[in-house]
């Protein structure tokens, strides 16, 4: 057993009961977290099969088109 396991066990036989029940049920929420992670998923993949060819120029005119008519605070 290694000296972090030690400690942890150590740490759970000193608390309460319903305090070791609310250890236990935060390793499992930790368990399962870790291990159902979604592999992330590429953006540009998203459209790949559509054949659409987007530009850094496209998006630039698509930005000052949404915000032209935005109300700005003039300070």
């Amino acid at each position: 057993m290694t000296n972090l396991e030690q400690a942890v066990l150590e740490r759970l036989r000193n608390l309460p009961p319903h305090q070791q029940q609310e250890l236990l049920d935060f390793a499992d929420f930790l368990q399962h977290k870790t291990s159902f992670k979604r592999p992330r998923i590429d953006v540009k993949g998203l459209w790949t099969n559509l054949d659409i060819d987007i530009s850094e120029e496209d998006i630039s005119q698509a930005r000052q088109e949404m915000w032209a008519n935005f109300p700005r605070d003039d300070f």
